[in-house]
């Protein structure tokens, strides 16, 4: 059995003793070959059992956003993780896939095999993961203001009503198994619908240790089920 890579040790490590360091910002390429770049939440590791090297990140977003049409075209993707508590940056190349409501159809990743550079997502695959059951496990572990976020209209449209038109907007949405009135299991069921897992297999990892000095910077790639590591110039 392969151990666990370095960094992911690492990174374990460091959002461990800082709980507040889960943010990472992940750039994506569109349909036109146009860079985005935006910040998001890193919820959960995963890792194949019996296989520590192969690991996936979990994160979510809202399935009406842009970057879901981006990964669509190109689900090669590239986030930058800057832990400043540390001082530790890495940047963690890989594969991502998208796991929506199956309400919205299969225009998504999530909806195609895992490519041959995705051993992880293969094994889960092979093994019958329940994807669903996991999206409604971390939708009801966020806040009710963050579920609430998903009942808004879709991110990056125009709003008429400038500002104002937010009050209206609810602010906060049980979780699905607690709803209890109409209201609420509507207000639930909505935010469920537009909220989607995102999954990121890694395959490549840049490693950066500001607090040394001198600073070291590390590359690690993975062939197959075993990574290899090399120390580089920072």
């Amino acid at each position: 059995m392969s151990p666990a890579p370095r960094w992911l040790t690492a990174l374990k490590k460091a959002t461990d003793e800082h709980a507040k360091s889960t943010l990472f910002q992940l750039a994506t390429v569109d349909a036109q070959n146009r860079p985005h770049v935006r910040s998001m939440i890193n919820r959960d590791f995963m890792e194949v059992e019996g296989k520590p090297g192969l690991p996936l990140l979990i994160s979510s977003t809202d399935a009406r956003t842009p970057k879901t049409r981006e990964l669509a075209a190109h689900s090669f993707v590239e986030l930058c993780w800057w832990i400043d508590a540390s001082g530790d940056q890495f940047r963690i190349a890989g594969r991502m896939r998208i796991v929506p409501s199956p309400e919205l159809g299969s225009s998504l990743p999530s909806s195609t095999p895992a490519p041959p550079d995705c051993p992880a997502l293969a094994a889960y695959d092979a093994a019958g993961a329940d994807w669903q059951a996991k999206r409604r496990e971390q939708f009801e572990a966020v806040s009710e203001h963050m579920r609430a976020s998903w009942c808004r209209p879709p991110p990056g449209e125009a709003l008429p009503g400038g500002y104002p038109a937010m009050d209206e907007w609810p602010t906060t949405v049980k979780k699905l198994s607690e709803a209890k009135t109409d209201e609420e299991k509507k207000l639930s069921e909505e935010a469920f619908r537009n909220y989607a897992l995102v999954i990121l297999e890694p395959s490549e990892v840049d490693w950066v240790q500001m607090a040394i000095r001198p600073n070291r910077r590390t590359r690690f790639r993975r062939f197959g089920e075993e990574w290899k590591e090399e120390i580089i110039v920072p």
